[in-house]
């Protein structure tokens, strides 16, 4: 079970040549020739950034995930097409660069937030990046959601028991474990299966 991000076409290339089972979790084989279990990045940054949308606001910021990753595209084609479908433009300056972690996204935020107009909102592609945004606004004397408000993806445990609770998007990350191992069973069992993939549906979990 593969779940190293950015993992080598040729390490991939190598399994195969050995006719060694593995599936690939929440990534992509350029190829097309691994088995994968996902979930929908693309609909659940569409819904995180609607709602956030429908509460209001209209300067919604998004702190990238690391963009060689297929999740972190998925993630942020999800923010600029909620934003087109209501007729928001998407503005570079609300565009910020992270890598997944939580020290980038401190970052990210003070860059936001020292705008002439900061956001009203922030869209972290990930969960860590959101406790990282948390953090720099809180360093910035402003309150979460009174002055601005913070949503995530990914509804890790501590999302749920952070201050304020993070609202995110829920992604069965215990199912895409249980569908993979099934499927590498399934290839253990008849290495000549083909190759497929399982796509996971995300939802909305709304908190504080």
């Amino acid at each position: 079970l593969l779940i190293v991000p950015l993992v080598a076409s040729a390490y991939l290339d190598a399994l195969r040549q050995r006719n060694f089972p593995y599936v690939l979790i929440d990534q992509w084989d350029a190829a097309d020739k691994s088995s994968v279990v996902d979930a929908t990045n693309w609909q659940g940054a569409y819904d995180a950034t609607r709602y956030l949308l429908e509460s209001g606001h209209r300067r919604i910021a998004f702190i990238t995930g690391l963009m060689e990753l297929s999740s972190a595209v998925d993630r942020f084609e999800g923010y600029k097409a909620a934003l087109a479908d209501h007729d928001v433009p998407c503005l570079d300056e609300l565009v910020v660069d992270g890598d997944f972690w939580q020290s980038s996204a401190i970052t990210a935020t003070k860059q936001l937030l020292a705008l002439p107009q900061p956001p009203t909102a922030i869209f972290a592609a990930n969960d860590l990046s959101a406790y990282g945004a948390m953090e720099a606004i809180r360093d910035a004397g402003l309150r979460i959601p009174d002055d601005i408000s913070v949503i995530g993806f990914d509804d890790i445990p501590q999302s749920s028991i952070v201050y304020p609770k993070l609202t995110t998007i829920h992604q069965p990350l215990a199912q895409m474990g249980r569908v993979a191992v099934k499927m590498l069973l399934e290839h253990i069992e008849n290495p000549d299966r083909p190759a497929r993939r399982v796509t996971l549906a995300t939802h909305l979990v709304v908190r504080d």
